[in-house]
């Protein structure tokens, strides 16, 4: 299932993207309200509730992608990457690097990444993120797929220059527009061995595999689960490969997933 967020008709709903270029609308959302577990032996757990098709499929071009999904937090691996520790010359973590990044920095496919006026250098991460399907805790890493509604396409957007004048990551990581998700959330690929890559401006930069990770998706968002709540929505970004570097106003960049599709969006000063 290839789910997408899209505003038509002045509202906004869920759909399923289907191959043909089609968004059939759902009644409902795919995020389950209730409790979904919280560690306890036995405990339940779904990817997403059964939704019935409202009305006939839409062509694509007649609805407006949105961000898939409204976390109520990002919370983002560093270093997660051995080709990316590499590249820097750094060892590999012992335990996942985590920081966050706020919801008000989401925006979807299309949407433009502003350059901020207090920084001179920010920078393009390219990474494969999980969505959490269904309010979790505690899970271990054999229980995490059953509370993910799925992948999609992230861009971990970074003032590069603040996050090394600052000493840490909060200001370089949050600025508004800084969170490019989408274009779907879909449940179709094997985390631990898809491709990521990302362009800029039509030349590829980024270029990887998850089966590059130090932490794989399941540990990472067991490891996740066991420090706070994960809510419906919230997003799990597995860290970037190598080849990061500078945006500039009016490139276009592209984080591209295989079974899930390309992340554009266009950068301003």
């Amino acid at each position: 299932m290839r789910w997408v967020r899209v505003l038509v008709d002045g509202r906004v709903r869920f759909g399923v993207l289907r191959e043909e270029g089609q968004v059939q609308l759902v009644a409902g959302s795919p995020f389950a309200v209730e409790e979904g577990g919280a560690g306890a032996p036995g405990a339940g757990g779904s990817r997403a509730p059964e939704l019935e098709p409202d009305g006939p499929p839409l062509p694509l071009a007649a609805v407006r992608l949105l961000a898939p999904c409204t976390p109520t937090k990002i919370v983002a691996a560093g270093l997660n990457y051995r080709d990316h520790a590499q590249e820097l010359g750094l060892a590999l973590p012992e335990e996942p690097i985590l920081f966050l990044k706020p919801s008000t920095a989401v925006i979807g496919p299309e949407e433009e990444i502003v350059l901020p006026a207090m920084s001179r250098q920010v920078d393009y991460e390219a990474e494969l993120a999980a969505v959490v399907g269904r309010r979790c805790r505690n899970l271990s890493p054999d229980r995490v797929p059953q509370y993910l509604l799925g992948y999609t396409c992230f861009n971990d957007v970074t003032a590069r220059d603040l996050q090394r004048k600052d000493g840490q990551w909060t200001r370089a990581k949050s600025f508004d527009t800084f969170a490019p998700l989408g274009p779907c959330i879909t449940d179709e690929i094997d985390p631990d061995d898809v491709a990521v890559e990302l362009y800029l401006n039509g030349e590829r930069r980024q270029s990887s595999t998850t089966r590059n990770l130090i932490f794989s998706v399941a540990e990472l968002v067991s490891f996740v689960s066991r420090i706070m709540t994960l809510e419906p929505g919230d997003v799990i970004a597995t860290g970037t490969p190598s080849g990061i570097g500078p945006l500039s106003p009016g490139d276009v960049v592209e984080v591209a997933i295989p079974g899930i599709g390309r992340l554009r969006n266009r950068v301003r000063g």
